[in-house]
């Protein structure tokens, strides 16, 4: 199944994120929108706890139950890739009182790899935000002799190399094939079940490059074991502003930003929805949050319901085509 990918997170700062918002105060706010969900609300996270999606949901649970004086928990519901989780919010009450938090490439990949889904994203749900992004990068063995895109380009048209990835099907594959498109290159995939696998293969000699998300590698950036020679994202990161992104290397086309957006049941109420998505804006554009979220490597990143939406279409339409032109497939 498709391996999303998510940045890695020690259980110790994982655990420390929790341990901060396990007590509650019930505090009402008076700026809450009247249409606010006056009962519980549940926060589905698909995956199991400790991970950059459950710390975010438990962040946000927090903020919420703050805020509205309701009581706001995290269910984690793992299983199916994801689906599971997906599919208990898609059959929810749409009230606002179940809402689901999720990473790009369930949204954005998984629909073209896996076409038997029980859901489509698009009539199914109402996009609340985006909420926050994890920068990735590509980095290099030391050994390869290379330290930007153009050096990397000209030396995988010279000689035979490999790369890591997260898995087969996530977002760093699929823009990595792209990149191997764009550049006219073609170097042998090697896909792993996460980054941290992949990180002690590269240090060995076994691959040559690796597309990570930047938590599981700035401790090797920053001890000069691995060298980065470019962002997959669209901008820098404000963690490693020095490391240039691939547009600016001279490959155009290419924004591979793992994302976390929250979503509700497709016939929530509007006045409900705007509720939420008020509350959400304000409580991920506080300084506060920003500081907690940059700790885990994460970033605020907010977006309203509309360009929300836009961003899903668009991301489903781009990895759709690199699917199907690189004949990528998953077992299932």
């Amino acid at each position: 199944m498709n391996k999303v990918n998510v940045p890695a997170i020690s259980r110790r700062t994982a655990l420390g994120v929790l341990a901060s918002v396990a007590v509650v105060p019930r505090l009402a706010y008076a700026d809450v929108p009247a249409a606010f969900p006056k009962s519980q609300v549940t926060l589905i996270v698909p995956f199991t706890p400790g991970g950059p999606v459950d710390v975010l949901g438990r962040l946000l649970a927090h903020e919420y139950q703050t805020r509205s004086g309701q009581n706001v928990v995290v269910e984690n519901r793992p299983g199916g890739a994801g689906n599971i989780g997906i599919d208990i919010v898609k059959n929810a009450k749409p009230d606002g009182t179940t809402l689901l938090l999720i990473p790009a490439g369930n949204l954005t990949i998984n629909p073209t790899l896996m076409p038997n889904l029980t859901f489509n994203v698009a009539q199914d749900f109402a996009p609340i935000a985006l909420l926050a992004s994890a920068p990735n990068v590509i980095v290099v063995s030391p050994k390869l002799g290379v330290t930007t895109v153009k050096e990397f380009i000209a030396k995988a048209k010279s000689q035979k190399l490999s790369y890591g990835s997260p898995g087969v099907g996530s977002q760093l594959h699929l823009a990595m094939e792209l990149l191997k498109d764009k550049a006219g290159i073609d170097i042998q995939h090697v896909p792993y079940r996460g980054s941290p696998q992949a990180l002690q293969d590269l240090l060995g000699g076994y691959i040559d490059v690796l597309a990570s998300n930047l938590p599981a590698v700035l401790p090797g950036i920053n001890d000069k074991i691995v060298v980065p020679i470019a962002m997959t994202t669209a901008q820098r990161s404000e963690l490693v502003p020095t490391i240039p992104t691939l547009a600016e290397s001279g490959i155009e086309g290419i924004d591979a930003t793992s994302w976390y957006g929250m979503l509700a049941p497709h016939a929530i109420a509007p006045d409900v929805h705007d509720a939420l998505f008020t509350v959400t804006r304000d409580i991920m554009t506080s300084p506060d949050l920003h500081a907690k979220l940059l700790a885990q490597g994460l970033t605020a990143a907010v977006e309203a319901p509309g360009p929300f939406a836009d961003r899903i279409a668009r991301e489903t339409a781009l990895w759709a085509g690199v699917i199907k032109s690189r004949n990528i497939t998953i077992q299932q």
